[in-house]
This record gives structure tokens, C-alpha cells and sequence, in this order.
């Protein structure tokens, strides 16, 4: 008898991605021990990017593409949409995927092995960064987690994610409960982590890269690597999105209400004094804890955070 695979949804965004979609769902489809479809929900594009999809999936029978329902204005709203429309009931884990990245061959079955190893409901892994000049770099997400790292970062790049069907079954169905608050969420990644932590479910990070993550100019969110980018992502919390979305992902996950999160959530200036005490719990990098503490008092001393 032929041996039967775990069944995995991939959740393919895409948009403008014709420069790379194909080396990407070509390295989908040739994952090894598992039986993958994978399903394409397509942001209206300027480079035909529907169109070959269509076709390809006319010739390629394990990939889906989703009807065209508008524009969802960026990644975020166009893997919701995935969650949502998709249906995954037949399924036994369900992945993220971006339309410019390589997957190893090996991805989505070290994933299941861990998840079952590790005794936990979802999955996500380091990278190896890459630029079209040949550099290459580790990006290390994988340290230990701590008690309140999901309410201020992700388990790393969401197109690592594998998760389970308990999981992915109710997060499913919070997104369809929520769908008008979840436009607010800029990204998905974090507020999936964000919702499996805070519903008790169990996350490994895997300090095994497990695909070649591509990085360009047109990247919505790019490697965390670097002066530059510690900058611009100053400049971004400084602007007040950061504090936005914490406060959005604590409302929409019903935390209002604990100790720790009301103590700080109105972000004024001594509570956000406060909270850069406790950055040892809130982030899981050292260098990302430092940074946390002084992005707390160089906030408070400009006035406080912006509120909702």
C-alpha cells in the first residue's frame, strides 16, 4: 500500500509576484513525505500575477485559486481572507506561505515531526535571509519564549508557520467572528502567534532555518538585520503603529482585564515607565529586550504612547 502522508493547506498571498511565484510554488509541491494543495488568494495586480495562477493551477491539480473578492491593501487582510474562505476541515495542518521565498525539501515534514516530538499545536523556525547580491544570513528568532513575548513580536517569519487543525479550526473561527476589528492588524504573523499563546497553545520555535527567505525592495516586512533597519523600525514605533497594534491585539484577545496588560495598556507615561521594567517578559532576545526598555522611556519621555 502506498504510504499515506499528512494532509497540509498551504495559504499562499500573493501580489505583483510573477518575478518569483513560480520558484516558490514549485519548491511547495515538491515537499517530501507530505501531500500539500495549495491555495492562492491573489490581491489585484498590476503584472498578471491571477492570470498565470489560473493557468498554472488548470495544470496543476494539488493548487487552488481563490475567487478574486478586491483589494485587500496588503498582506495581512489577504491571509485572514485565506483563513476564513478556505476549507480546511480535511486537512491535518495548515501553512503559511509567501509568494517569493524557496522552501526547503524538507520543511513542511520537519515541521509535522516536530509538532508531534514536542507535543504542540504549531510550529515556525528560523531563516536564512538572501539578497540578489549573494549574501546570505541566519535570522535567529528561536529563543526561549517568555510569559508575554506574543503580545510584542511574532514566533518569527509567519511564512515558517505550520499549524495544527485544533488550532488552525479555531482560529478560523475567531477570524470569522472578528472579521471587521481584524482589518486594524497590520500583521498576521504576529497576531496568529499572539492568539495561540494567549489561548493556550503550545509553540516550538525551530532553530533549524527551514527555507531561503528572500529579500527585495518590494518586502512588506523584511530581515530584522542591521543599523538601517533598527532605525526604521525606531522611526515606525516612534510613529505609533507599534503601540497601536499591541493595544488592538490585547483588545481583540480579551486582556484588558489582567494585572499586567491593564497596568500599561493606556500607554501614558508612567506606565509605559513601568512597563520597561518588565522587558525582561516581553521580549525573548536579549539585544530586543534592551531595546524594548529604552523604546518604553524614549516614548514616555515624548509624551506617552498614542491611544485608541
Amino acid at each position: 500500500m502506498p504510504a499515506e502522508y499528512p494532509r497540509i493547506a498551504v495559504l499562499l498571498a500573493a501580489y505583483n509576484g510573477m518575478l518569483w511565484i513560480e520558484e516558490q510554488i514549485t519548491s511547495i509541491l515538491s515537499q517530501a513525505g507530505v501531500d500539500v494543495t495549495v491555495f492562492i488568494s491573489v490581491d489585484p495586480s498590476s503584472d498578471d500575477t491571477e492570470s498565470w495562477c489560473k493557468n498554472y493551477a488548470v495544470r496543476h491539480s494539488q493548487v487552488v485559486v481563490l475567487p478574486m473578492v478586491g483589494s485587500f491593501g496588503g498582506a495581512s487582510g489577504n491571509f485572514f481572507r485565506l483563513i476564513r474562505d478556505v476549507p480546511l476541515d480535511s486537512y491535518d495542518f495548515v501553512a503559511f506561505a509567501d509568494q517569493d521565498d524557496i522552501w526547503f525539501q524538507n520543511k513542511l515534514s520537519r515541521a509535522v515531526s516536530a509538532i508531534q516530538i514536542h507535543q504542540v499545536d504549531a510550529y515556525s523556525s528560523n531563516v536564512t535571509a538572501f539578497w540578489p547580491d549573494g549574501r546570505h544570513h541566519l535570522l535567529n528568532k528561536a529563543q526561549p519564549q517568555v510569559s508575554w513575548d506574543y503580545v510584542f513580536e511574532a514566533a518569527g517569519p509567519g511564512c515558517t508557520y505550520v499549524m495544527s487543525r485544533t488550532l488552525a479550526a479555531d482560529f478560523k473561527e475567531s477570524i470569522s467572528t472578528n472579521w471587521r476589528y481584524l482589518q486594524g492588524i497590520t500583521l498576521h504573523d504576529w497576531y496568529c502567534y499572539a492568539f495561540a499563546r494567549r489561548n493556550g497553545y503550545r509553540w516550538f520555535i525551530d532553530p533549524e532555518p527551514s527555507m531561503s527567505y528572500r529579500q527585495h525592495e518590494n518586502n512588506q516586512v523584511g530581515a530584522n538585520k542591521g543599523l538601517r533597519s533598527l532605525i526604521a523600525r525606531y522611526k515606525i514605533i516612534h510613529d505609533g503603529w507599534w503601540f497601536k497594534q499591541v493595544q488592538l491585539i490585547c483588545r481583540l484577545l480579551g486582556l484588558e482585564s489582567d494585572p499586567f496588560i491593564s497596568s500599561w495598556l493606556n500607554l501614558r507615561r508612567s506606565e509605559l515607565l513601568r512597563l520597561s521594567f518588565s522587558a525582561w517578559k516581553c521580549r525573548r532576545r536579549v539585544r530586543d529586550k534592551f531595546f524594548f526598555f529604552c523604546i518604553c522611556w524614549l516614548t514616555a519621555l515624548n509624551g506617552g504612547g498614542k491611544q485608541e
